[in-house]
């Protein structure tokens, strides 16, 4: 049976179950599986014209425990993304749309929230359903988001029966169809918080609610950020779809993937360590570019957030970062835990040159300012009639430049769509002088009550906020 480490060293030989319902390490640090599973050739041949929840079983199969045997993880699976009253809007669940020759736009944005965390949360929320039932247990999830990770956990957590769900987001700093997707369903279970600060602040404030061990314990606290490993693993599924259509996972891909948190790029790493060809990981920043920094030079180096016009990447801390060093240092904790203290005392570390040129090995990065997400966004409604939302034009636009850098190339690029154009109206309307509609499932979402709580940047009060909540 597959277990599971912490990346700091401190928590180890865990099961899928344990990790999935605690998400964070109690040391701190991030669970990763103690071996990667690969598959073989023939295993990877076997994939092309499977089902999107066929795949997913082969893809999960390998990192589950006993909780999840065979036939109750395909009754899941088929649930989430094969039966007829699934909450995906496109039978594909992750279609592609090929824009020229040699560029693919894989669309995630199908899900109930328009966004690509649906592809995981939906999952994620069936798994916790199956395993509460289990543990006959309660769990608090507790959450931060920059605009899509909220509204996506809460659908996915809606009809759970042992869940209440916290979900912080920066006050001012969603869009408007972002907060109202967290803040209108109105439901017993479903606590959105505005807070007072920005996106790197919610999520500092729950990384220390769930580093208060009694506090942890006491409200048997959750996470379905990308922190938790079961989500890493659920979108890992698509770049083997991808991978799948275009070529039956034997024909090399690269993938350029717009950034935030790490954690979708991540999942296609994993997908490379488990076997499937991969020519380069390609990271998609806007001007909150640590990570393409990080890149081109080596160093992390955190600076202060600048909102822009794509602010679900609005980040200078990017938690699943943590896995991808714990690989690039030779599963070495004492390494890892060295940077990430040198990073939290002094917001800056860096690595060695082998180190850089072994991460370059796989990984490129480009970036986009506002400017140029709105020329890509008008650039591919008037190429291909399409509209296209922030973060995915800045993929695109990486997409248009590595294509440029490297000249003619064979290999296929797949670049992530990651939200529907309505959720960002006002950016895509600038850009294109066309107002996207909401699908007809969200028409009325505009003129929905909305129900939520501030609260300041206060671990205290969020912490007797929860108690309140959940007495």
């Amino acid at each position: 049976m597959m277990t599971y480490s912490s990346t700091r060293g401190g928590d180890s030989g865990k099961t899928f179950s344990e990790i999935l319902l605690s998400g964070l390490a109690k040391d701190g640090g991030l669970f990763l599986p103690d071996e990667w599973p690969v598959f073989t050739k023939d295993q990877l041949a076997s994939m092309a014209g499977k089902s999107y929840a066929e795949i997913a079983f082969d893809v999960i199969s390998p990192y589950v425990d006993d909780h999840f045997d065979a036939p109750r993880l395909k009754a899941i699976l088929d649930k989430t993304y094969g039966a007829a009253d699934t909450r995906f809007h496109h039978k594909a669940i992750t279609p592609l749309r090929q824009l020229d020759q040699n560029l693919w736009s894989l669309e995630l944005y199908h899900g109930p929230t328009m966004a690509f965390k649906d592809v995981a949360l939906q999952l994620l929320g069936h798994l916790f359903d199956a395993a509460l039932e289990d543990k006959g247990e309660r769990v608090t999830i507790l959450g931060a988001t920059s605009g899509d990770t909220g509204s996506a956990a809460i659908e996915g957590c809606l009809a759970c029966k042992n869940v209440d769900i916290f979900i912080l987001f920066p006050d001012g700093r969603v869009s408007d169809v972002q907060r109202r997707q967290m803040t209108t369903l109105n439901a017993p279970n479903v606590h959105p918080i505005a807070l007072n600060g920005t996106f790197d602040d919610c999520q500092n404030l729950v990384k220390a609610a769930f580093n208060d061990h009694d506090f942890r314990a006491a409200q048997n606290l959750s996470a379905v950020n990308s922190i938790n490993w079961a989500r890493i693993i659920a979108q890992t599924v698509y770049y083997f779809v991808a991978s799948a259509a275009l070529g039956g996972c034997e024909r090399p891909l690269s993938f350029v993937v717009p950034t935030g948190n790490f954690g979708n790029i991540f999942a296609a790493y994993v997908a490379m360590k488990m076997g499937l060809p991969i020519e380069k990981l390609i990271v998609a920043t806007n001007s909150n570019d640590i990570l393409t920094r990080f890149f081109e030079n080596g160093a992390m180096e955190k600076g202060e957030v600048t909102p822009t016009l794509a602010p679900s990447m609005d980040i200078q801390i990017s938690s699943n970062f943590e896995r991808y060093l714990f690989e690039l240092f030779g599963r070495d904790s004492g390494v890892l835990n060295k940077a990430m203290a040198d990073f939290a005392d002094k917001g800056h570390f860096e690595v060695t040159k082998d180190q850089l040129d072994q991460a370059l090995t796989l990984f490129d990065a480009g970036r986009a300012s506002d400017a140029e997400t709105l020329e890509t966004i008008a650039r591919i409604h008037r190429e291909a009639d399409l509209l296209m939302d922030p973060h995915s034009a800045i993929g695109l636009k990486v997409a248009y430049g590595q294509r440029d850098k490297n000249g003619a190339n064979d290999v296929p690029i797949v670049s992530l769509a990651c939200a529907h154009p309505a959720k960002f109206p006002d950016a895509v309307e600038k850009a294109t002088g066309v107002h996207p509609a909401l699908p007809n499932f969200l028409a009325d979402l505009m003129g929905r009550d909305e129900h939520m709580d501030k609260l300041d940047n206060n671990l205290v009060s969020l912490q007797d906020y929860i108690k309140q909540k959940t007495s």
